[in-house]
Parts: structure tokens; C-alpha cells; sequence
């Protein structure tokens, strides 16, 4: 699993025209899921992200996470963050799971999240055509991958 992590001010998901989630404060998660992925990955990844000291503390220091400033978490799906672009200039999606493999690890994703967090977390619709607004507040980006661990 592969999640391009944004502090933001707030962020949106549009679907068919309609704001389908928002969230104020806190995190925007970008998911991408291989074929490979397992319950391990998320549980290394929703620890990761539970932990994730990004947030400003009083004296201005990056030193708490999501759920000490009392944030929310909006998750996207986002299978072109396995992207290969080793041949040619049109991308190639093989590395990314078919939607059977990963609309599963989507949802216990969401579910584990949801419990590491104590809290609601928004969400899109998987395999939807999606229109993401952000404000990434800092700007703080962070790129994760539970293969890499680094």
C-alpha cells in the first residue's frame, strides 16, 4: 500500500456534481493498493498515519498528531499512485489490485482507521470519477509505502 499523506485545512470530494465528503482540519489520504497488500500493511500504515507527529504544537513545532489536535481524516482512493512509467509516455496500471482484491482492503482500511482514530472517517466512493479540493496547510505532503517502510 502506497497513501500520499496532506495536512490540510480542509478538503472536499465532489462526485457527479455533489460534495459527497468534507472535513476541516486534518488529514487527506491518498490510497493506492497492489494485489500484494494485506491486513499487516494496513495495520503498519493506519499506525503510521495515527502517529504521524505533522501537526503544530503552541510554540510552532511539527510535534502532534491527528487525533491530539482533535482533526479529521478524509480518504480517497487513488490506484494511480502505482502508476509505471518505465516505458513510454502513457502509464501503466498493472502494479496496481484489481477492484475485487482492493475494494476489500479499501473498506478494512476505512474500518481500521476509523477504530485507531476513535472517530468517523470520511471517504469517497471507490472506483468513482472523483474531484478532490484541498488546502494543504504548511504545505506538509508525505509519501508512505508499506513495502518500503522507510
Amino acid at each position: 500500500m502506497r497513501v500520499v499523506l496532506q495536512r490540510v485545512s480542509e478538503a472536499s470530494v465532489t462526485i457527479n456534481g455533489k460534495i459527497h465528503a468534507a472535513i476541516d482540519y486534518g488529514l487527506l489520504i491518498l490510497l493506492g493498493i497492489t494485489s500484494e497488500d494485506t491486513q499487516e500493511d494496513i495495520d503498519w500504515l493506519v499506525n503510521k498515519i495515527a502517529g504521524m507527529r505533522i501537526f503544530s504544537d503552541i510554540d510552532g513545532k511539527m510535534n502532534l498528531n491527528v487525533s491530539e489536535i482533535n482533526g479529521n481524516a478524509l480518504v480517497i482512493s487513488q490506484f494511480t499512485l502505482f502508476a509505471s512509467t518505465k516505458k513510454g509516455n502513457r502509464p501503466s496500471f498493472i502494479n496496481a489490485a484489481r477492484p475485487e482484491i482492493a475494494v476489500p482492503l479499501y473498506e478494512d482500511f476505512l474500518i481500521s482507521l476509523s477504530r485507531k482514530l476513535n472517530k468517523n472517517i470520511s471517504s469517497g466512493i471507490f472506483g468513482a470519477d472523483m474531484k478532490v479540493a484541498l488546502v494543504n496547510d504548511g504545505p506538509v505532503t508525505i509519501v508512505m509505502d508499506s513495502q518500503n517502510r522507510e
